[in-house]
């Protein structure tokens, strides 16, 4: 699928998705849905971003960064609400000084985001979970404003080496989260006596009750 040219191209694209059963779009594009996510949990993601032609891949950019969106699918239960959070990038452990917000990979992904709820209750076989109608968002002030609160007090805690004390309690909007394939997957990082050390990966991830808030001003019930 060829990168959309422009917003609007990309925003019909997935316009054109919505009602549409996960298993339907595989098949469009020859490509498999299996059974269940168990062992292939991107996989929804990487589906849209086929259908929706994103160049991003597995780079450290956004998704159709010529455009300046980031692609974000989201399952939601029967009322639109998000079922997990969301995951933004990968957290710097290690050379973090002088890092400011502004300048940030967290501000940089959610500067445009392009949501596209998809069902995700257990319930519904994968192939039959259909695609919602997507939405554009960016951050306004006030939200703006929590992310950077959020993003400082995790990165203070890095910071001071006390990355190990960080607890899914951090953060109001957003939270930081391991990410490793398994517990043997470890990075460098550094204690409180600014000693390297090695710990698990962490993530960036929205929490659901933000991404519902964000979902809700789009879609009022």
């Amino acid at each position: 699928m060829q990168s959309p040219q422009s917003e609007s191209e990309l925003i019909q694209r997935a316009a054109d998705l919505a009602g549409f059963t996960l298993g339907e779009v595989s098949q469009e594009h020859g490509l498999v849905c299996p059974a269940d996510l168990s062992r292939e949990k991107g996989w929804v993601g990487m589906l849209l971003e086929t259908c929706l032609g994103a160049t991003a891949g597995s780079k450290p950019e956004q998704d159709f960064a010529h455009l300046g969106i980031e692609l974000k699918t989201i399952p939601v239960n029967a009322h639109g609400k998000p079922l997990e959070t969301t995951f933004v990038c990968v957290a710097p452990l290690t050379g973090i000084s002088g890092v400011q917000w502004e300048h940030s990979h967290v501000r940089h992904k959610l500067s445009r985001v392009l949501w596209v709820p998809v069902e995700g209750e257990r319930t519904i076989p994968l192939a039959e979970r259909r695609i919602g109608t997507p939405l554009l968002w960016s951050p306004s002030r006030e939200e703006d404003a929590q992310l950077r609160a959020d993003w400082e007090e995790l990165m203070d805690l890095i910071a001071l080496g006390r990355v190990n004390d960080i607890t899914a309690r951090h953060g109001q909007y957003l939270q930081l989260r391991p990410k490793a394939a398994n517990s043997h997957a470890l990075t460098d990082a550094f204690g409180a006596k600014g000693e390297p050390i090695k710990t698990l990966p962490r993530g960036f991830y929205l929490r659901t009750q933000f991404t519902h808030h964000i979902l809700s001003r789009f879609f009022v019930s």
